[in-house]
């Protein structure tokens, strides 16, 4: 007995048996079974059934206009636009395919075209709502993207980000305006949500050039540079003439060579050649901030190697400007502070940093400040006698001789009251330096920056003469004659 291939059997009617009328009915009933999955939001069996329809009466446009609608719902704008203007091909007086196709038009973006066909609903049917209110919505997004023009090239891109956000309420399917949003993301430092926008697009088309350059662009903003040119290279392959790709490809890549130039020139001590490098990089992208802010602060190091102290303190508040979170700018530039003896400035910067990492060491830096801006505060006895802060034992007498001599009133007696009284505040402060810092125990808790009132020496009642006359020997020991007006000769007894 002969078997039949059951593969063979087919249970769609056989077109050729039909008459046209049992093949509309046919259609009709894949339409009806369509519009109960449709109701029951089971668009995927609804877009089945409408097909079958189709294919059983290809050329009925509310078969093609039921499609669109289920596409629609299943966001497949660009298919249901080609629903929809196929159902408007085969009737142009079909007032809902005219609607659909302004909405897909409206969903992709494209609000120029969305308004011609709103125009040709409200000529078919001027009092239709639906399409006064789409036209409406067309016209915002036109205002929108003008808006948005204007942002970018006035490099406002907060006010393009509101304006895409605006205009992808109505346009949800815009991969342009997406885009657009995720470029001015990246270029306000908002990278995990440029990042996001841009992998929702790769998601439904890997080969987009466009997110792929914005991929790009994240990694390139927050100096990975490497991983940044690969996605550049793969959206040149993708759109060989796409301008911005060919750009930040390229300025990555120099900016790159640039820095580790600087970097090896600051390693061999070539401190002038590095400065120039990095002063040359920070030229090529000034929307790279992350890897600008580290040029700043590595030109810092550099100045402050050149004894540039003001430059550098300069470069790393650059450097913060461009990110606030940056600690080795605000370190960098505490110590540049330290080095200019603006100790106020060190320990706000010390302070900053201890804050946002309490680690022992910016604890102990943050300390130092503090210890340095508190001795700032008090009269500097090592500038009051004219030496350094390790100069020996012989070196603060030879200088307190030196100063002593220099203002001791007698030998103002003939000047103003004005000069006398100048002379005599000198002179106690050459004697009150000098009580300080021939004694060890003083000189030890003045270096520490501990008060020297702890150790009951009071300023205020200090007698400056005792001290001279205990250096030169006692009374009669030393005297100041004068030999003629203004002139004066020291008499030793």
């Amino acid at each position: 007995m002969a078997t039949e291939n059951s593969d063979s059997v087919s249970t769609e009617p056989d077109m050729e048996l039909l008459s046209d009328e049992e093949i509309e009915r046919e259609a009709e009933g894949f339409k009806e079974q369509g519009n109960a999955f449709y109701i029951k939001k089971d668009y995927t069996e609804a877009f089945n059934y409408y097909t079958k329809a189709i294919d059983m009466c290809p050329k009925n446009a509310s078969y093609y206009g039921n499609r669109a609608a289920t596409l629609m719902m299943l966001c497949r704008y660009r298919e249901a636009l080609e629903d929809s203007q196929q159902a408007v091909r085969l009737d142009n007086t079909f007032m809902k395919g005219h609607l659909r196709e302004g909405k897909c038009h409206l969903s992709l973006g494209n609000a120029m075209a969305a308004s011609r066909c709103f125009q040709k609903v409200l000529e078919l049917e001027p009092d239709n709502s639906q399409a006064q209110q789409e036209l409406k919505n067309a016209e915002s997004i036109l205002e929108y993207e003008r808006m948005a023009e204007i942002g970018f090239e006035k490099r406002d891109f907060r006010m393009v980000v509101f304006c895409m956000d605006r205009a992808l309420e109505c346009a949800s399917a815009c991969h342009k305006f997406k885009i657009l949003k995720a470029e001015c993301l990246a270029l306000l430092g908002r990278y995990p949500e440029a990042q996001s926008v841009a992998s929702d697009i790769l998601r439904m088309d890997p080969t987009n050039a466009d997110a792929l350059f914005v991929r790009g662009l994240c990694l390139y903003y927050e100096d990975c540079i490497d991983k940044a040119v690969q996605f550049f290279v793969q959206a040149l392959r993708m759109a060989p003439d796409h301008d911005k790709a060919r750009l930040a490809c390229r300025n990555a890549k120099a900016l790159k060579a640039k820095k580790e130039e600087g970097n090896k020139a600051f390693k061999e001590g070539n401190y002038e050649a590095a400065y120039e490098l990095y002063s040359e990089a920070l030229t090529i992208d000034p929307n790279n901030i992350k890897t600008n802010a580290k040029l700043y602060c590595n030109r810092a190091t550099v100045g402050s190697k050149l004894k540039k102290l003001e430059q550098a303190i300069e470069d790393c508040t650059k450097a913060i400007k461009l990110d606030e979170t940056y600690i080795k700018a605000y370190l960098r530039r505490a110590q540049c502070y330290m080095d200019t003896e603006q100790y106020e400035e060190a320990v706000r910067d010390y302070e900053k940093v201890y804050q946002t990492e309490k680690t022992k060491e910016h604890k102990h830096l943050l300390k130092t400040a503090q210890l340095e801006l508190k001795k700032s505060k008090r009269k500097d006895y090592y500038k009051v006698l004219g030496v350094e802060k390790n100069a020996t034992e012989d070196e603060i007498k030879k200088a307190y001789r030196k100063r002593a001599l220099l203002h001791h009133p007698d030998r103002h007696s003939g000047a103003s009251p004005e000069v006398q009284k100048e002379e005599e505040k000198k002179f106690k402060e050459v004697g009150e330096a000098f009580s300080v810092l021939s004694d060890p125990k003083k000189k030890a808790r003045y270096d520490s920056g501990q008060d020297l009132e702890d150790d009951g020496m009071n300023m205020g009642d200090f007698d400056a003469n005792n001290i001279f006359k205990a250096f030169f020997g006692g009374p009669g020991g030393f005297s100041f004659e004068a030999s003629g007006p203004g002139n004066f000769f020291f008499q030793f007894g």
